[in-house]
């Protein structure tokens, strides 16, 4: 089981630095080197802290989930805009000015932060351009249900530690999804299937599962549309995709492994609460 001095999570010896991320997607790579394997990323406006650097990168553990790894340093910059507004779309671009037909500077995924200043007409400021004001909310608006939000990233492809809009991987999707919907999953499967929500003893049995609840394997994570459908990001389509979860049991267990259980996540009193795995362990 993890704990929460894992490695993944723990804080990094040294002095913390605030930064931001200043670029639409960061890379948190294992290693402060290109060729180092994804851990995960960070999207535009998010707040890491920095303990080391190395070359061109900077060891980070993000404040979001607490994750640590290695970003580029020159994604990143020590002067902080409190971010008040979210990106709301699954994707949207940042004008170099209130025009659509601007050059485009940067694109935005969903979840990513915003400190707006100046309007004008339906465009609005933000240190990576202008964004149409349809694609931002405040970062207090949540949306309904968090299998809509999954199903936004229908067919998008498969990318180990993604979690933008242009690549993702099953926990990646999963914690986008419920996120947007007021409750924070932590990264991994493993730490999902520990910490996200309550077991479901009897999933097994026809009719017990439904929509929004977490089917897990080691290694692997999909969430129910109804109580026979899964949607998850998978190496096997290589993209995000929707099937009866029989058949994805039948064909993972092929050539993988058969599921280890599924967990149930009470929006209604969890949505807006900061998760118990967020605390920091005590000395």
């Amino acid at each position: 089981m993890p704990e929460l001095t894992d490695s993944r999570l723990a804080r990094p010896e040294g002095q913390a630095q605030a930064s931001q991320v200043i670029t639409g997607t960061a890379d948190l790579l294992e290693g402060p080197d290109a060729t180092a394997r994804l851990a995960t990323q960070a999207l535009f406006g998010e707040i890491v802290d920095v303990f080391a650097r190395q070359g061109d990168y900077a060891k980070v553990r993000s404040r979001r989930d607490h994750y640590v790894g290695w970003i580029l340093a020159s994604d990143l910059s020590e002067e902080i805009a409190t971010p008040t507004h979210k990106v709301s779309a699954l994707r949207t671009f940042a004008y170099a000015a209130p025009d659509l037909k601007a050059p485009v500077q940067c694109v935005l995924s969903r979840g990513a932060t915003l400190a707006p200043g100046a309007t004008e007409g339906q465009y609005v400021q933000c240190r990576a351009g202008w964004i149409h004001t349809r694609h931002v909310a405040p970062l207090e608006t949540l949306e309904a249900d968090p299998v809509s939000v999954a199903e936004t990233y229908l067919h998008t492809p498969y990318r180990w530690g993604g979690r933008d809009s242009m690549g993702l991987d099953c926990t990646g999707l999963t914690q986008q999804a419920f996120e947007a919907a007021g409750v924070l999953l932590p990264r991994d499967s493993d730490m999902q299937y520990a910490w996200a929500g309550d077991d479901i003893v009897d999933w097994k049995v026809s009719g017990a599962l439904k929509r929004g609840d977490l089917i897990f394997w080691k290694g692997h994570a999909g969430i129910m549309t109804d109580p026979h459908h899964l949607l998850h990001a998978n190496a096997w389509h290589m993209a995000v995709a929707r099937e009866p979860l029989e058949q994805a049991i039948t064909r993972i267990k092929t050539y993988y492994a058969e599921p280890i259980g599924a967990r149930r996540i009470d929006m209604g009193t969890l949505a807006g609460q900061v998760p118990h795995w967020k605390k920091e362990p005590v000395a």
